[in-house]
């Protein structure tokens, strides 16, 4: 029961206090509004007290008299600091003993005064950032303060000549939610409404009281006025974006207009049809204005975090965006902004855990406007090449992150600012993350195109899904009533306004936006595919084009032309039985490696290097050590390549690392076994730069690769390269769980060589318990398999390149394909003998080739040698499981009935 309590506690930060009163409110607690009401005790003290602080002053409610209250509930608690009676005072007021003010009647309340238990007095925003300031302060995470209107202000506002009985009757029309132009046109009525309907007096006081006590007598003090609604940012329904905030709120006239603002904007269409879509009475939801002190992001730089990764629910990272000037143009998907990703576990170690990153374009920023407000304007080239964060501060940030996670026991959604002026990094607010977090970990979806088209434009990849429709191109809100359900919604960017039509969308298709974007946002809300961020989407697709959104291939998201079919899959993994024989996964593309890494598995039994080399990086190795003596078109290419790194070799050590680092991180602690690059010259001279330094081979499939290329003089120095990478992973990120695997041994003399070298560039297999692995593939590998585990840790059996070289055969060719089969018994003769090898010299052995993956029987064979794992593509680790758990269940029946046994 605790428990239960402790868990709906945290759900109260961020709106569920409804909730909570309902399960816990005695009945003697309901006699009495009174009497519930948490009430803040103050003792008051003369105006001539120099330097009053913030704490010693008034909620704003002028001329209220103010009285002691006599006992404080738990919920009162919260005011007292250090033993302390919190002191407040009205600026304006005279001496007045005993007084008091309740949550439930005051009209503004400072920040710091409030916590995850006053939602319904200050809304979600409010609280948060109140509970923040209060408990977060030791944890070092700085939120900017301020005050907050409560829902009794709003409340008493829209009571005014009858307008909130005008606005209930106007929302109850069932048309509106059907019919776009009606709703535009009502929403904008109530609007208009709230905004000529004029403050009361006292409302205007209490407001002015709390801005003078902000600003400290300047008057030139820039503020954000952000909306703060009741049923706000609960852990199962995001309201992010739907009522507005303004920046570079200056003086007391724009002050009291944004409020303004803020309150109209509970009525926006977006707003208006997301409640009434989620079932929330309009009449029961109010909203409060936070007006929080500016951090000076506009010369610095701002974003948004998540401490979870957002495409897969992946829960042991955090996912930092950023870009330079004000934070609206992440949240709004104005710019394509850096990401990271930081791997929690070893974070928390110390180690520099940034294991992923991405330079985004940040063609634009927002600045203050010199007449008050926010403007957007471009970048210079300098900003769009460098990153707008440094590594030091995306760990610092994500340390925060940690924290208010932690705090509220559920992953969060975070903005943050850091102070161009001073460097310090703030945040400025905090919501449960609604939509990756509630993903089923035992259900799997995956969606599968099952035929391929024309590419007409590419951008990042939200939702790990297929839609298709024909294409609707708007400019903007207006048009919004053309658009017909199941078509593909294309636009420049969207924002709250377009929320009705969204929802109707078969997918999203956006010029620009990161994935922390409004588009990116909602279309994972709505569980339909988004690519954003293609910078011609508007451009390149026409109105009525048939069109394929695909967004389950990792990080790039495709526009394909026509209506392409595909399938999709549900696979549950609840409770699958035991099985003699671990399963790992052959996993290579590190964009995957969160949605893969949730598979029951036991590690990666095989990631290659080659594609992080292929797919990231594109470049010969040596061409990158020898990038002075390139020609000059080739180097403009590469620097375009490697903007945001120290030089070009740095980009290459880096990005191996981040590709492992991501792979690594996604099945750890678990066991994850790299294979160093298997390139064979024809695939190395495929990369830029790779015809000046590759020979022409006639076989390249038996020639230069391998063991045999590493301690080569002309490729030792990319090699270690390599090495270098590796030892960046294991020993800065912390990924200790890495391997080494060395495919291609040819020779005894290869083996000690290539130990060597890895112990000269301080890789000592033992050390820090680095194993290194051999890949077993060639038949010197067999017939010497006792000799070779002098040399390494285990096998990891490639039964591709073994069968080949066993039969004789090419496995590139066609004309002698059908001859290719794992299981021919030579090839299993030799299986056999390298496993029970590795056994009886206790040393791990695995197999990572494709054969597996293919055929469960040749899976149900070497599980029975006795086989320490099995390495399989993603997509036959589930029917694998399946199947060898249903032969252990028929051998299990055999051996119990005598007739089976006999049939056999």
């Amino acid at each position: 029961m605790a428990l239960l309590s402790n868990a709906l506690s945290l759900m109260a930060a961020f709106g569920a206090s409804v909730l909570l009163m309902q399960i816990f409110a005695a009945p003697a607690q309901l006699q009495s509004a009174a009497a519930s009401a948490p009430r803040v005790s103050m003792q008051t003290q003369s105006l001539s007290t120099p330097k009053c602080s913030a704490a010693q002053r008034s909620f704003g409610m002028a001329r209220s008299p103010f009285r002691r209250a006599p006992a404080p509930s738990p919920r009162n608690s919260r005011v007292r600091r250090s033993g302390r009676v919190r002191q407040l005072l009205s600026p304006r007021s005279t001496i007045v003993e005993d007084s008091t003010v309740t949550k439930e009647t005051a009209l503004c309340i400072p920040l710091d005064l409030l916590s995850n238990t006053d939602v319904e007095y200050v809304g979600g925003k409010s609280a948060s950032l109140g509970e923040m300031i209060s408990g977060l302060a030791s944890a070092d995470v700085p939120v900017p303060g301020g005050f907050s209107t409560t829902a009794h202000a709003y409340r008493r506002f829209l009571a005014q000549d009858g307008l909130a009985d005008e606005i209930n009757a106007l929302l109850a029309d069932p048309d509106i939610y059907t019919d776009v132009t009606k709703l535009q046109r009502t929403g904008k009525y109530i609007r208009e409404k709230i905004l000529t309907m004029p403050f009361s007096a006292e409302l205007e006081a209490a407001i002015l009281t709390n801005w003078e006590r902000v600003t400290e007598g300047n008057p030139d003090a820039a503020f954000a006025v952000r909306s703060s609604a009741t049923a706000e940012d609960l852990p199962d329904a995001s309201f992010a974006g739907q009522q507005e905030t303004y920046l570079n709120v200056r003086g007391k006239e724009s002050l009291f207009e944004k409020i303004k603002e803020v309150f109209a904007s509970l009525f926006t269409d977006r707003a208006i049809s997301y409640r009434h879509d989620r079932n929330f009475d309009h009449n029961k939801v109010a909203l409060a204005a936070t007006i929080q002190k500016m951090v000076r992001s506009e010369t610095g730089s701002s974003g948004v975090l998540f401490s979870l990764d957002t495409e897969t629910g992946f829960r042991d990272v955090v996912f930092v965006t950023s870009a330079w000037g004000l934070g609206e143009t992440v949240v709004g998907g104005t710019v394509n902004p850096d990401e990271f990703y930081v791997f929690k576990p070893t974070l928390e170690q110390g180690k520099k855990a940034i294991v992923g990153r991405t330079l985004g374009s940040k063609m634009v920023k927002m600045v203050y406007a010199k007449q008050g407000g926010s403007e957007i304007v471009e970048t210079d080239d300098r900003e769009r090449t460098q990153w707008s964060v440094t590594d030091d501060e995306v760990l610092e940030l994500s340390k925060m992150a940690m924290a208010i996670e932690k705090h509220y026991g559920f992953p969060v959604d975070v903005e943050w600012a850091k102070d161009g002026d001073t460097g310090k990094l703030y945040i400025v607010q905090a919501r449960p993350e609604t939509v990756a977090s509630r993903k089923k970990a035992n259900v799997k979806e995956e969606f599968k195109l099952k035929e391929r088209g024309y590419s007409l434009v590419e951008g990042r990849a939200v939702g790990a899904r297929i839609g298709s429709g024909t294409v609707r191109i708007l400019s903007d809100a207006s048009q919004m009533a053309e658009f017909k359900e199941g078509e593909v919604l294309v636009a420049d960017m969207t924002d709250p306004d377009w929320e009705p039509i969204m929802k109707k969308a078969a997918a999203i298709v956006t010029n620009r936006g990161g994935r922390t974007c409004h588009a990116a946002i909602i279309a994972r809300e709505l569980g339909i595919p988004a690519v954003v961020g293609t910078a011609d989407a508007t451009d390149k697709l026409k109105d009525g084009d048939e069109v394929t959104v695909v967004c389950s291939e990792g990080d790039t998201g495709v526009v394909y032309e026509g209506k392409l079919d595909y399938e999709r899959k549900v696979e549950d993994l609840t409770d699958l039985p035991d099985i003699p024989v671990k399963l790992m996964l052959n996993l290579a593309n590190p964009s995957r490696a969160f949605e893969y890494g949730q598979l029951p598995n036991a590690g990666i039994g095989l990631a290659r290097l080659e594609f992080v080399i292929n797919n990231v990086i594109g470049i010969h190795p040596r061409a990158l050590l020898g990038f002075d003596k390139l020609p000059q078109h080739m180097r403009n290419t590469i620097l375009e390549r490697t903007k945001g790194y120290p030089d070009p070799v740095s980009f290459y050590v880096d990005k191996i690392a981040e590709g492992v680092g991501t792979l690594a991180a996604s099945v750890y602690p678990r066991r994850i076994i790299v294979r160093l690059s298997d390139f064979k010259s024809n695939e190395y001279k495929s990369l830029l730069g790779g015809p000046l330094f590759e020979p022409d081979e006639e076989n390249p499939m038996i020639g230069f690769r391998g063991a045999g290329r590493y301690t080569d003089e002309s490729f030792r120095e990319c090699f270690e390269l390599e090495l270098l990478a590796m030892k960046k992973v294991r020993e800065e990120m912390g990924l200790t769980n890495v391997e080494l695997m060395i495919p291609f041994v040819r020779t005894l003399d290869m083996a000690r060589e290539v130990n060597e070298l890895l112990e000269k560039n301080g890789l000592k297999r033992g050390e820090n318990g680095l194993k290194v692995q051999m890949m077993a593939e060639l038949p010197s590998n067999v017939f010497l398999a006792d000799e070779f585990l002098d040399y390494f840790d285990g096998f990891s059996i490639g039964s591709n390149d073994l069968t080949q070289l066993t039969l004789g055969l090419d496995r590139d060719s066609g004309l002698v394909a059908k001859h290719f089969d794992e299981r021919n018994p030579a090839v299993k003769k030799a299986l056999a003998h390298i496993i029970s090898t590795a056994k009886s010299r206790g040393k791990y052995v695995g197999i990572c080739g494709q054969g597996p993956s293919d055929f469960p029987d040749f899976a149900q064979w070497l599980a029975e040698q006795g086989i320490d794992s099995l390495s399989l593509n993603p997509d036959s680790v589930v029917p694998t499981w399946t199947h060898l758990s249903n032969t252990i269940k028929e051998d299990s029946k055999k051996k119990k009935d005598p007739i089976l046994m006999s049939s056999t």
